[in-house]
């Protein structure tokens, strides 16, 4: 690198190290107190931790609830349910879920997975009436089903009914799987028509999403609600902003609230749910709470009425092996990449790695034979490429001679250079294209492995989490870029690259004349993605360390089997066949020969433009 390349790089960096260290950050919208608190019915209260509500007499129970008034009072009962997956507590309450335990899983300080409970989450299902709107959370129902039962052989029932006479009742029932985050849920109306207005039943969602991760920031960037549409088009809100808001007028067939690695979600089985409102929101001096979520939907009120109110709830890992069985298009909650990129990790990485888990447990010794698997998929392509470095190389000599013959004189070499390569049947493309085929692969793995739950609390050498950063060392303060901590997968990566790029440029000609020093770039790109993967898993970052070992190893064995004698020797006969003109052009040679004529036209008509001038 020449001094201003030196300079160059030196000013860019200190301008990026300048704006995050000058530019004042804007300050976060607050939003009224009030408006948060009561996003939800009853939410305040949640919220707050403030007084227990008050039981309510006869009269204003009357008031309040109508003909309903009689199950405004009782007595609250929690009846428990588990499989070898989940562990649902449903309340009498309001016939509502109270909270789901994920057995199988811990939080990233090893406590008990806890998806929802009362403390964090509240559902709230609006009852339209000839009164007014009646609220089933505050209302008391009836069950038969035992305290707690563990299903075994087949799904458990549990059916909550609230009777205002015998011909009129309302009936929430739950059915929880043998095994599976799947909990079905049917809502019966009967008989109520005089009671119920021409309306539509309202169903809220409030959940201030509990941290599961131990990168509360991370955890900021992956929470969000996503939702599917009639017309099978999925969307969410952004992820990477902390208040977002959408109103929907076109039905909804789903909708999940999302953490990291962890989904809770509500799925109808017949007709969509109609308006929706979904909403989440940062409050930044509450440190224990991910984002408040809210999901706002309308249930047709007819459809229930004619027994369609059938409806699925998911409270489990957002798995893509588990997720494409919930509900159509349910497993886009796992972000696999742009459209382009999906692909790769839909039909090839998510198979290969489900196949390599049946046979190794290790999740550090998976990603390396991972690495060796894709690499050896990829020889012939690498195999292609090295040859045609090998090309280059020998052919170095001459493309220095012609430099040399033509001085300065760029449009002049690039002319020489392509009739040399025309000459010898060489395509300088040759090169490119396998290396560019691989980036697809690179940059796949990328998008899936922050998106692995696989990885999570997978522990690898010094790593206990492949999941997340490995924070070998720790910072007492914030680097820019950099974090408060550094990770050796990280380091181990860069230090990889650099040394992949020394020996690639060591195989790779030099062009003194190209206006960007590729060779001192190899060495910068290594030194910036330190900055840029320094927090991503350690299972990424250790899988593109392995790679670039291996990619080194594999360009050392091709080596071996490359004779650059030989390649000479092809590239002197191609030579005298073209100069015979026994060679069939190929497309490329085609093409090059077209462009360098139209150059040469193109010189003339400017020389010939000079010439009338001076004239």
């Amino acid at each position: 690198m020449d001094r201003n390349q030196i300079i160059g790089i030196v000013l860019i960096l200190g301008m990026l190290l300048g704006y995050q260290l000058l530019v004042p950050k804007p300050a976060p919208e607050k939003k009224p107190e009030q408006e948060k608190a009561t996003s939800a019915p009853g939410a305040a209260k949640k919220a707050g931790g403030g007084p227990a509500e008050q039981p309510l007499d006869s009269a204003a129970s009357r008031m309040m609830y109508g003909d309903f008034a009689t199950a405004a009072v009782g007595q609250s009962r929690d009846i428990v349910i588990e499989n070898p997956e989940i562990r649902v507590t449903f309340s009498t309450q309001g016939g509502r879920v109270k909270e789901v335990l994920l057995k199988k899983y811990k939080t990233y300080d090893q406590k008990p997975l806890v998806l929802i409970n009362e403390a964090s989450s509240e559902m709230v299902m609006e009852l339209p009436t000839n009164r007014g709107k009646v609220n089933l959370e505050k209302l008391y129902f009836e069950t038969t089903a035992p305290a707690q039962a563990v299903v075994q052989g087949s799904p458990q029932t549990v059916t909550f009914k609230l009777a205002l006479s015998p011909t009129e009742s309302v009936e929430q029932t739950y059915t929880i799987p043998t095994e599976g985050y799947v909990v079905d849920y049917d809502l019966k109306l009967n008989g109520l028509d005089r009671l119920l207005a021409n309306n539509d039943i309202r169903f809220i969602w409030q959940d201030r999403m509990r941290q599961f991760e131990n990168d509360m920031a991370e955890n900021r960037k992956s929470a969000t609600i996503n939702y599917l549409s009639a017309d099978e088009n999925f969307d969410g809100l952004s992820e990477g902003s902390n208040d977002q808001e959408a109103t929907l007028e076109e039905p909804v067939k789903w909708f999940t609230i999302k953490h990291k690695y962890f989904l809770a979600g509500f799925i109808s089985e017949n007709s969509a749910f109609k308006k929706s409102v979904f909403k989440t929101f940062v409050n930044p001096g509450d440190s224990s709470t991910v984002k408040t979520a809210i999901a706002d939907v309308q249930i047709p009120l007819a459809d229930v009425k004619s027994g369609k109110g059938n409806f699925r709830f998911y409270f489990g890992p957002n798995d893509y092996q588990l997720l494409d069985e919930v509900a159509p298009e349910f497993d886009r909650n796992v972000y696999l990449g742009y459209a382009l990129l999906k692909p790769v990790n839909k039909y090839f990485f998510v198979p290969v790695f489900s196949f390599l888990e049946k046979f190794i447990s290790n999740y550090g010794l998976l990603i390396i034979a991972l690495v060796v698997f894709v690499k050896l998929l990829l020889t012939p392509l690498t195999y292609r490429s090295y040859v045609s470095m090998a090309k280059m190389r020998v052919l170095g000599p001459e493309v220095n001679a012609i430099r040399e013959k033509v001085g300065d004189d760029m449009a002049k070499q690039q002319q020489e250079t392509m009739k040399l390569y025309q000459q010898v049947g060489v395509s300088p493309l040759s090169g490119c294209i396998p290396v560019l085929a691989t980036m697809p692969v690179l940059m796949s793995l990328f998008f899936l492995f922050p998106n692995l739950i696989e990885l999570r609390q997978q522990p690898f050498l010094w790593s206990s989490d492949l999941s997340t950063y490995d924070s070998f060392i720790k910072f007492p303060f914030t680097i820019p870029f950099l974090g408060s901590h550094l990770s050796l997968f990280t380091v181990f990566m860069t230090a990889s690259s650099l040394a992949y790029a020394y020996y690639n440029n060591q195989m790779t000609p030099a062009q003194p004349n190209s206006p960007i020093n590729m060779k001192a770039m190899g060495y910068v790109f290594p030194l910036m993605f330190m900055f840029v993967l320094n927090s991503f898993p350690a299972g990424l970052t250790f899988y593109y360390f392995v790679s670039n070992v291996v990619t080194i190893a594999q360009q050392l064995l091709i080596r071996k089997f490359v004779d650059e004698d030989k390649i000479k020797a092809v590239l002197e006969e191609n030579r005298k066949k073209f100069a015979k003109g026994d060679v069939k052009k190929s497309k490329f040679q085609d093409i090059l020969q077209r462009s360098l004529q139209q150059a040469e036209e193109a010189k003339k008509q400017a020389e010939e433009a000079k010439k009338r001038t001076k004239k």
